[in-house]
Parts: C-alpha cells; structure tokens; sequence
C-alpha cells in the first residue's frame, strides 16, 4: 500500500509524493502537462486546437490564444491575437503562423491577476490550478472571446480600455467598417 508525503524541492516547490516499495512518483502538474490540460480545458469551451494553439473564428474574426514558455523560469506567458478579416487585404486562416508566429491585429496578454496560474515557480496544487484555470476561462476568456469575433465586439473592448487599438488598425476598421 502507498503512503505520501509533502516535500519541498530545490526551487522552493511543495510536492506531494506517493511511495511504494519499488519507485516514488510526483503528484504535481508540470508545465508539459498543464499545455495539455489546457488545450483540453479550451476545447470544453469550444475552441479548436491546432499548431500547439487554440481558436475560434467567425465570419468577422479569429481568436487565437497560444501558450509561449518563458526562456527566463518555468512559466507560460498567453498571447491572446485576435485577426480581423479583410484588414490590410488579408484574409485570415487558422494555420501555423496564424497560430504561433504572427501578433494578430489585437495583441494582448493574460491579466496580471491570472499570472500564477501560469508559473510553475509558484507552488500551487493541482486542484487549486485546475479551479483557476476553469475561473480564468469562465471570467476573462469567455466574455473576451465573445466580443472579439466580432468588429463592434473589437471596438467595444476598446472603447472599455479593455484593449488598446494600434491606430493603423483603428484607421482601418473605420474604412472597412465604418460607424454610423
């Protein structure tokens, strides 16, 4: 029969550990694992999963959120584009540079609130990570994405300060589709 323990780690990590008497495993989400967690927590919500990202597309836009591991610690930063279709005389598709390399015509980064679900440097269990992942999701992303396939969605994002429209991007929303 297996007993556990809590141990603290060379980084300063707790870490549940079960044990038998043949080997010792972790019971703690790495960074690996929470990608995939991820991908699959998104796909509950409806987007699809493509190029090591996720998105949703409209007619009007796609939203993309793509996880970027940081090369400075053991943590994500979420890029959050969102294309707008027809700018610059573009139209959008979800493939590999859509997804991993390019900005997108809206640019933005997960609230500083949400940045410990994301830092693995951070000692956190996994069903407090998994609660604030489906938080995040369900307080931030959702309402996000919801306005952000849409044109008057992208202007009302701004209009709240939510977002901030380069204003080449803004000079061009206003041509394709103007305001009445």
């Amino acid at each position: 029969m297996a007993s556990s323990f809590q141990r603290t780690t060379n980084n300063g990590k707790i870490s549940r550990l079960a044990t038998d008497k043949s080997y010792r495993y972790s019971l703690i989400m790495d960074s690996k694992e929470f990608r995939k967690i991820f991908g699959e927590v998104a796909k509950s919500y409806g987007f699809k999963t493509a190029f090591g990202g996720c998105y949703k597309e409209s007619s009007e836009c796609i939203f993309v959120l793509q996880l970027q591991k940081s090369n400075f610690g053991d943590y994500y930063e979420l890029n959050i584009k969102t294309y707008i279709q027809g700018t610059f005389g573009k139209k959008y598709v979800p493939d590999k540079d859509t997804i991993k390399k390019y900005m997108g015509n809206v640019f933005d980064r997960q609230p500083k609130e949400y940045c410990s679900l994301f830092d693995f440097d951070i000692a956190m269990s996994d069903e407090d990570r998994m609660q604030t992942l489906k938080k995040f999701f369900d307080d931030f992303v959702i309402p996000y994405e919801e306005k952000a396939l849409s044109v008057s969605g992208v202007r009302e994002l701004a209009d709240e300060g939510r977002i901030f429209l380069l204003s080449t991007v803004k000079d061009e929303l206003d041509r394709l589709y103007p305001v009445n």
